[in-house]
């Protein structure tokens, strides 16, 4: 049976948040960040508005956007010819690159530093092989709302993860939104399905209520702006509300009116809830494809 570890607060509170910075500011060695593309730039942000500060920072990126190169004039380290002291190994490279960067990075691992993946795929012991069955490896799903600092991600670290390696894990991973461990890296193709491509289902949903006001009557523009701000809006609520999603919708729903109308249809033996069902199993399964 799959473990769910201990996962703190599921938001970031105030007291989370000055515990985190003190854990950044205190940070000794170098953060190597390989990869700043759309993820790996947001977690960067994160740290350094967090306290880390710029000079244990190296980052490793053959084409790095404007904002990324900017920060060398901050102190960051952009593709520099060496690092000596890694104490934290991030990768955030495209999967299909992993074959051909992670390798490389031997040289950097040495038997204190930890690595954070956060690629959609390889597993542990693909980074075991490719740098050393020794290494604290920490996998990590993350998804694209960690742009805004409003991810979460669900990490599994391997057994040489000591409790402070786990605990900085934890504070980098903060940095752009919720954090969740689990024990059994086997979870971690379902947490791709349901929340690493979660994002992609909520604007799918928003697609279709504009498509279906629309064709209620509604004009197509006013459609669209009803049903992005519904859905946003909805969300936020959901997020800074104490109750569960079912509680939330009860409340909205009145006996005999136009939303019991509707969820008798969405509630339905083939609406929403089994459809989901089978496009969760449908991501779950290529993840394990693209995992090998």
């Amino acid at each position: 049976m799959a473990v769910i570890m201990d996962s703190g607060p599921r938001s970031r509170s105030a007291g989370m948040t000055v515990r985190i910075m003190s854990t950044l500011r205190d940070f000794s060695g170098t953060l190597v960040l390989v990869g700043a593309g759309k993820m790996g730039g947001a977690m960067l942000e994160g740290w350094l508005a967090l306290g880390l500060e710029p000079a244990k920072i190296a980052v490793m990126e053959p084409k790095p956007a404007e904002a990324i190169a900017a920060l060398e004039a901050r102190g960051v380290r952009l593709n520099p010819a060496s690092v000596q002291d890694a104490s934290v190994i991030v990768i955030a490279i495209k999967p299909q690159d992993a074959a051909s960067v992670v390798p490389t990075l031997k040289p950097l691992a040495k038997a204190n530093t930890v690595v954070i993946s956060i690629m959609a795929g390889p597993k542990i012991s693909f980074l075991q092989r490719a740098l050393s069955p020794d290494l604290a490896i920490v996998r990590a799903m993350s998804n694209t709302p960690a742009s805004i600092g409003r991810g979460i991600t669900v990490a599994v670290p391997n057994a040489r993860v000591t409790n402070d390696q786990r605990s900085l894990a934890d504070a980098l991973l903060r940095a752009v939104g919720a954090v969740e461990w689990v024990s059994d890296e086997a979870l971690i193709d379902a947490v791709t399905a349901v929340s690493g491509s979660g994002p992609a289902y909520v604007f799918l949903l928003v697609e279709s209520l504009a498509r279906a006001g629309a064709a209620a009557g509604l004009p197509a523009d006013l459609s669209a702006r009803l049903a992005r701000a519904t859905v946003s809006g909805a969300g936020e609520l959901l997020h800074r509300s104490p109750l569960d999603a079912a509680t939330l919708r009860q409340n909205v729903s009145s006996p005999g009116g136009t939303t019991l109308a509707a969820l008798a249809v969405l509630m339905a033996e083939d609406g929403l809830g089994p459809l989901m069902e089978n496009a969760v199993a449908a991501a779950t399964k290529r993840s394990r494809e693209l995992a090998g």
